[in-house]
């Protein structure tokens, strides 16, 4: 194990290496929190689909695989069709907003009275999107070094929290970049093809497996239309992914990247289906499916493949993490500290630095918070459930409703939030955290409010309106001083 051992190591040093170089680059509230908007299309696409495939899709893409066959890519699946969606009709008008968060979205589109409520919801998502994958790193760490949990959360999220404490939205983008490449050399390149390989070939694995293995629809129609609730259209209204957007050079960049990011997507989800299968043929009695990755891993992968496909792994993990937290950090400064102490007036000229300290120290904060929460928690999938049922139910309709009907209001936003992460909670009290009936009806009852909200109140004045079309044209935003694009 010495030389995976070494890969690993070299790895996390590699990250807290940008993330120092990150620090030095991130002098400004744009560079800090969304990369100066500059990145070209290469570094989106990296670092989009970086953020998106985390250890759920790669420890959890592998594990449905195991459970359910090819149909087990159906997560992994919706995330890139989400992904694909917002690239495809809203990435534009969203990188043209030149906003931070999904709250001051909002308030542009309703006249300034939906971000502290908003912002809330999103701050629980992102807080527990962080810690979900944070708790991963357990996982990754038992394989390698055999570590205690507490411990390995510990170390895994430290790194994490450093690199993104010192460089913000840089450093977290040039680990990204190396995040992806990881992974598509780990899992893709390496782990795919020695699994199949391993397991006999297709045809030893349709012959030793029973045929609803290769169903593509075997997972369950209720399941699939579950995952599109939730993923699919968590893609297009989370913060942690929405701060990507903010981060490109260009509307252009914002379509076009992510649409291959999304189409990578479909391809990790595809090749995740196909190892779970391959690992149920060599490993038909593991004792949960989330072991199969870990077990193939371990067990069939020649010395120092495995270190790097362990560190793509880790890669996964990190990338979704370090996202999370700095969505977290920024929803929390920006839409709720700042709001709450009366911070809403204009900058005063030379404070772009205190800005970056401030932003800064809220994602040590939230970083310690994060970590501090991994340790005690132990169920994942109830947290990210909750996470992404609150999300959906809460802020789905508001923001779709902002960017595609006019005649919504202030008032229908905040009451259709209300109302939906209200009901979401109580009908997930009622149901059980994992059932699928909370999702349908916080969904439903999210849109009747927003719909007879808006009608029963004024329309949004003219002048809110008018401006809020000119930031969609990508006229009349404050913005940091020009700099040179990274065109990569």
């Amino acid at each position: 194990m010495a030389v995976d051992y070494t890969v690993i190591v070299v790895y996390l040093a590699g990250m807290l290496a940008m993330g120092w170089w990150g620090m030095r680059r991130a002098k400004s509230k744009a560079e800090f929190l969304v990369a100066g908007r500059r990145l070209g299309p290469w570094m989106y696409s990296g670092t989009m689909a970086a953020i998106v495939l985390g250890g759920a899709s790669t420890i959890g893409g592998v594990g449905l695989g195991y459970q359910y066959g090819l149909s087990g890519a159906w997560m992994v699946f919706t995330i890139g069709l989400g992904l694909l969606a917002l690239s495809v009709f809203f990435s534009a008008r969203i990188a043209r907003l030149k906003v931070y968060t999904v709250s001051e979205m909002l308030d542009l589109r309703y006249g300034g009275r939906a971000g502290v409520i908003s912002g809330v919801v999103m701050w629980a998502y992102t807080l527990m999107l962080a810690v979900t994958s944070t708790i991963a790193y357990a996982t990754i760490f038992d394989v390698i070094f055999d570590m205690n949990r507490t411990l390995a959360i510990i170390l895994g999220g430290s790194i994490v929290v450093a690199y993104s404490t010192l460089g913000g939205m840089w450093s977290i983008t040039l680990t990204d970049m190396v995040q992806f490449v990881v992974k598509t050399i780990g899992v893709l390149l390496l782990l795919l093809p020695i699994a199949v390989v391993k397991a006999g070939g297709f045809s030893e694995m349709k012959a030793k497996l029973p045929t609803e293995y290769f169903d593509p629809l075997g997972i369950g129609g209720e399941t699939i239309f579950t995952y599109v609730l939730i993923y699919t259209f968590g893609m297009l209204i989370g913060q942690d992914i929405w701060q990507r957007v903010f981060t490109a050079r260009s509307d252009k960049v914002a379509r076009y990247g992510g649409t291959v990011a999304g189409t990578y997507c479909l391809v990790y989800a595809l090749a995740g289906a196909v190892i779970g299968t391959a690992a149920k043929v060599m490993y038909p009695k593991l004792p949960s499916a989330d072991a199969a990755f870990a077990t193939m891993v371990k067990d069939e992968l020649p010395m120092g493949v495995r270190g790097l496909v362990l560190a793509a792994a880790l890669a996964a993990v990190m990338s979704t993490s370090s996202g999370a937290l700095i969505a977290c950090a920024t929803v929390a400064n920006n839409d709720i500290w700042s709001r709450l102490r009366g911070a809403v007036a204009p900058k005063a000229e030379g404070e772009a630095h205190d800005e970056v300290k401030g932003n800064r120290l809220f994602i040590l904060i939230m970083g310690i918070g994060v970590v501090c929460i991994a340790i005690a928690l132990n169920d994942v999938v109830q947290a990210l459930t909750v996470a992404y049922n609150l999300l959906v139910a809460g802020l789905l309709v508001p923001i779709l409703g902002g960017l595609l009907w006019k005649r919504g209001t202030a008032e229908g936003a905040l009451a259709a939030i209300v109302a939906g992460g209200l009901s979401v909670i109580g009908l997930m009290w009622g149901y059980g955290i994992l059932a699928n009936e909370p999702i349908y009806y916080g969904l439903l009852i999210s849109l009747g409010v927003y719909v007879v909200v808006s009608l029963a109140t004024k329309p949004t004045d003219a002048k809110v309106l008018a401006a809020w079309r000119e930031r969609l044209a990508g006229r009349g935003s404050e913005e940091a001083e020009p700099q040179a694009p990274v065109t990569v």
